[in-house]
């Protein structure tokens, strides 16, 4: 085959490529990051039915630093981020506040927390008594995993539609990063935060009760542990959201 003619059919083939994805809205140079919270990992996204036209990639968790802060924490958990491509975030719970943390830094088309907080405000009343009272601090970190694992059935009920995947998620959690994890959120400083961050909350959310968070869209009777137990509902905001240019 003369070169000539093989470059004409390469050319051919690549244009055919880029008007089918034109036509089909093939996004897959956009990147959904999964950001989980802090007792769980990706498999709290297992229920989730997110477009095949993004390209899923789930945050993972290391052992923070001793001191470090929840800024400096998301700053290094953003390394995983290739900001080269368009990206999306999307957090859960302490996901949710890395998320808010991490669009102070980087530049994702869209920010979706879900029963989260976006700054120390919108935390329960009773993180303000133990930032005045670190009680937390003399835990010892095996006692702070036996602890969250009597309380997350107690706390957040709902959990049980999905019990043995909560008790794997938090069974695999290093004691460590549930001690210093607590005590990021616990001396968090953050008041300000972008107004473009998109917030779904439920109002049956034990864990950070909706009375002090400002939402953009509710769920009704969504419990902490919605993106598990109610998969398809959040899937369905998710795709929105995302909707929205």
């Amino acid at each position: 085959m003369k070169p000539i003619l093989l470059k004409i059919i390469l050319i051919y083939l690549f244009l055919v490529h880029m008007i089918s994805n034109k036509i089909s809205g093939n996004n897959i140079d956009t990147v959904i990051y999964l950001i989980p919270g802090q007792g769980s990992d990706y498999r709290l996204f297992k229920n989730l039915l997110i477009d095949n036209k993004y390209k899923i990639k789930y945050i993972t968790y290391n052992v923070p630093g001793k001191n470090m802060t929840l800024h400096e924490y998301a700053k290094e958990l953003a390394l995983q981020i290739d900001t080269t491509e368009k990206f999306v975030l999307i957090g859960v719970s302490l996901g949710g506040m890395i998320s808010t943390e991490m669009c102070e830094f980087l530049n994702p088309i869209k920010t979706i927390v879900i029963s989260s907080a976006k700054n120390r405000n919108e935390l329960p009343k009773r993180y303000k008594f133990q930032r005045k009272f670190p009680i937390y601090k003399i835990v010892p970190p095996h006692i702070t995993k036996i602890g969250a694992k009597i309380l997350q059935p107690i706390v957040e009920p709902d959990r049980n539609k999905e019990k043995e995947t909560c008790k794997k998620m938090l069974n695999d959690k290093d004691p460590l990063f549930l001690k210093r994890t607590i005590k990021m959120i616990m001396e968090w400083d953050r008041i300000k935060y972008k107004p473009e961050i998109i917030h779904i909350h439920g109002n049956n959310d034990k864990t950070i009760p909706i009375r002090n968070v400002k939402y953009n869209y509710l769920v009704p009777d969504g419990s902490h542990m919605m993106v598990l137990t109610r998969g398809e509902e959040i899937s369905n905001l998710i795709y929105e959201i995302l909707q929205v240019q």
